[in-house]
């Protein structure tokens, strides 16, 4: 498992300046008052003003920081030593006060002794993580009584697809049910820049949306809701289609791409 999650860091540490450059990221638009949140998570979320927030898997804190500049009082965490030195380079040169935190998700209560009113991660985070019941009950570890959780992220469902360059149309090539040894992908550009030449393979797991929410609920949280939508934040598909609120998606909407879950703890 350490060499699993070794080579994610390094990935990571690889992606960070890619992803800093890219136009996907937009880094000078955020730095010219851009919030990097999307709709969707800004109006599930709702009022973050006068709330501490913990992100988890920040990335570089642009996140992070957009929740700041919206009132909250937020502490990002990321396993990437570039990614956090680049989110505490953001928040100097825009004014904007955050904390980050240099840590892997599983081993973060070594190292932070804080209760929060909202714990948030967002966009490509689950299949990062090999261990759903011990994510979750960190989850609500960091969750004051009333607290809430909330996630945004890729539909597992999407994940049985054929995503490789080329692709015209929807085909299974990948089992949405997958054990404990995760699944090696080989470098191939990068979702952020396609052109961009990484040279860091990646480990990943698949979760069902089943034992997301059980994890969840096995760690003391209840479900307020959970959602699907047929949009996506990348473009995971070739044949896929952009609309004019810059969200990717697939002709007729008839597959879940993204879902979101919140859960309060009692």
């Amino acid at each position: 498992m350490e060499e699993y999650l070794k080579a994610n860091r390094e990935l990571w540490d690889e992606l960070t300046p890619i992803h800093a450059r890219s136009e996907f990221y937009d880094v000078e638009g955020f730095m010219s008052g851009r919030c990097a949140l999307s709709s969707i998570e800004l109006e599930e979320v709702g009022d973050v003003s006068g709330k501490s927030l913990l992100h988890l898997q920040c990335h570089f804190g642009m996140g992070t920081l957009s929740w700041a500049r919206l009132g909250a009082k937020a502490v990002g965490v990321d396993f990437s030593d570039k990614a956090i030195a680049l989110a505490r380079s953001l928040s100097r040169e825009t004014g904007i006060r955050a904390e980050f935190v240099c840590s892997d998700v599983y081993e973060l209560r070594d190292v932070l002794d804080e209760k929060f009113d909202i714990v948030f991660t967002s966009a490509g985070v689950l299949c990062w993580l090999p261990d759903l019941k011990c994510w979750a009950e960190i989850v609500s570890h960091f969750l004051r009584p009333g607290g809430f959780f909330y996630i945004f992220d890729s539909h597992p469902f999407g994940f049985i697809f054929n995503d490789s360059a080329g692709v015209t149309e929807l085909e299974i090539t990948q089992s949405y049910f997958s054990g404990p040894e995760p699944k090696h992908w080989e470098p191939e550009g990068d979702y952020a820049d396609p052109n961009a030449e990484v040279t860091h393979g990646s480990y990943e797991w698949t979760h069902s949306l089943g034992s997301i929410v059980n994890a969840l609920t096995e760690a003391g949280l209840r479900i307020d809701f959970l959602h699907e939508f047929p949009v996506l934040f990348f473009c995971g598909y070739p044949f896929m289609e952009q609309d004019k609120d810059g969200w990717w998606r697939l002709r007729g909407d008839k597959v879940p791409l993204t879902f979101s879950v919140k859960a309060s703890r009692l």
